[in-house]
């Protein structure tokens, strides 16, 4: 089971960039998308099952061209639900979940501070989320939650931890957060594998810095504990350049479950 999460930053412009043609080469089984910007009506729904992905849907927010999250999928998902039923943020398209026979993956897309109230804004959410997830884990224990959550963990998920301390995104309390996250039940799947510095998913438009390598990892593809034995790769994927984020690949061996 081949999952692949991908803030596109513009679904139509990271299509116009080439991101179907790249995510046939990819091949994965489930596609999570954030920030796809746009409403179902605005797309050709053609292409997705074109590239090899029937099933898909889409949770787009209120606000045009804003946020939004979606799920693509080869295989017919048991049940898909659609928000949290946090209203101060399921009209932000914020997430949406897919149930695959015992396993069900999320799309999560969690807001970023851009200013005090939205700091505020994202705290509150972060805290409403994890209970959510608490109560949904006594019905869905296996999990996984991919997505961008607009906050790197540890110093080594960011290329200036001295600089950026005091920056939404690296905040104490957000650090604090995830980490509690993680605690609750949940193993960040690409450090599971991997504890190198320098890997980084999203990089800003300034300075030149995804050339330079000076990025932040702010995506994740977080798995239930109960899965963590058939956790068999996860990876960051700077190759593709659709957006200014980078896709994070996660592979399951779901025996005894399957798609």
């Amino acid at each position: 089971m081949k999952i692949i999460s991908y803030n596109v930053n513009g679904i139509r412009a990271a299509i116009r960039k080439g991101f179907l043609e790249w995510l046939q080469s990819a091949d994965p089984d489930v596609v999570c998308l954030q920030e796809i910007k746009a409403n179902e009506d605005q797309l050709d729904l053609s292409l997705f099952k074109d590239a090899g992905y029937p099933y898909h849907y889409w949770y787009s927010a209120q606000k045009k061209g804003y946020s939004g999250v979606a799920i693509l999928s080869k295989t017919r998902p048991d049940h898909v639900e659609f928000g949290t039923g946090l209203d101060y943020m399921d009209f932000e398209g914020r997430n949406i979940r897919a149930d695959f026979n015992g396993i069900s993956v999320m799309s999560l897309y969690l807001p970023s501070g851009t200013n005090i109230a939205r700091v505020a804004h994202k705290l509150q959410y972060m805290a409403d989320f994890h209970a959510y997830i608490n109560r949904l884990k006594q019905e869905r224990p296996n999990l996984v939650i991919c997505g961008d959550y607009n906050i790197c963990h540890k110093a080594i998920d960011i290329h200036d931890p001295i600089r950026n301390a005091n920056v939404s995104g690296f905040l104490p309390v957000e650090r604090e957060w995830i980490g509690n996250f993680m605690e609750s039940g949940f193993i960040d799947s690409f450090r599971h594998f991997n504890k190198d510095p320098d890997n980084y998913t999203w990089w800003t438009y300034r300075a030149n810095a995804r050339a330079n390598n000076k990025g932040w990892r702010l995506d994740y593809g977080m798995v239930s504990r109960p899965l963590e034995s058939m956790l068999k790769r996860s990876v960051i994927l700077p190759g593709a350049k659709h957006s200014d984020h980078c896709p994070i690949l996660l592979e399951l061996d779901p025996s005894p479950y399957s798609l």
